[in-house]
């Protein structure tokens, strides 16, 4: 009985100091490797192509249409799509193994846990933040979203099931490195969502408190020390600074 096939896709840029532990976590279970690099500048395509995956140029202009062009690149239908600070575990490995050795696997998705690991940690830190998101799946049915921010799959009514073993999700390098990912995060958001003045104008003096209590506090970050204090910070300032970046560009809509 023919086991299904499977494509991994990793989309990337100045990944060279990550690329290799995500890649050879999945090297016994994926077919095919395929990387979408968006103008990487540190050696990210060489190191790719040194590790045997199928390297894309696109330039970046998303989440969602950089994931929905990897997942047209790959050679089979079933995808593992993967970011390249995320590892899946021997276990999730083995798992991911079993389900596709048979003909079809019985739903056409598959979520995935991902707990963050803190900078200095080789594992998650106690009552860590984690995501659950569908990493696994059949392109036929599901598909990402085009959104630039929203990076998750449009699983429309399909049953979604639910794998139980974890991928570990070392998201950030440096307190710095939030501050920058989370600065450009804002900028897509504020191109894409809309909101009244209004609503912002009052929204805008509880932003701060409201944001940082979340993630010190209901996401767990309290855990994590010193840098689990900066980055609710950091998290919290870059919120307000997207209500701002949002009435700026209805200003310059205006305008236009």
């Amino acid at each position: 009985m023919a086991r299904v096939r499977l494509s991994c896709c990793i989309i990337a840029f100045n990944e060279a100091d990550r690329l290799a532990r995500c890649m050879e976590a999945i090297r016994g279970i994926a077919d095919e490797i395929v990387v979408v690099d968006s103008g990487s500048t540190d050696g990210t395509v060489d190191l790719a192509r040194s590790l045997g995956a199928r390297v894309f140029h696109r330039d970046w202009d998303g989440y969602g249409p950089q994931k929905r062009f990897a997942e047209d690149c790959a050679a089979y239908d079933w995808i593992l799509n993967l970011d390249a600070d995320e590892v899946v575990t021997p276990a999730l490995a083995a798992e991911i193994k079993t389900l596709l050795s048979i003909t079809q696997p019985p739903l056409p998705a598959y979520r995935i846990t991902m707990p963050t690991v803190f900078p200095g940690a080789s594992r998650p830190r106690l009552w860590a933040e984690s995501h659950n998101y569908v990493r696994l799946y059949d392109r036929r049915r599901v598909r990402f979203r085009q959104s630039l921010v929203h990076d998750t799959v449009d699983t429309r009514h399909e049953q979604v099931g639910q794998l139980q073993h974890i991928a570990l999700h070392y998201s950030n390098r440096s307190i710095e490195h939030v501050r920058q990912k989370l600065d450009r995060y804002t900028q897509l958001q504020a191109k894409e969502l809309r909101k009244s003045p209004l609503a912002v104008w009052l929204r805008l003096p509880f932003e701060y408190p409201l944001v940082f209590f979340r993630y010190y506090i209901l996401r767990r970050n309290f855990t994590g020390g010193s840098f689990g204090f900066q980055s609710s910070h950091i998290a919290a300032e870059m919120r307000v600074k997207r209500l701002l970046r949002i009435l700026e560009a209805q200003r310059q809509a205006g305008q236009a």
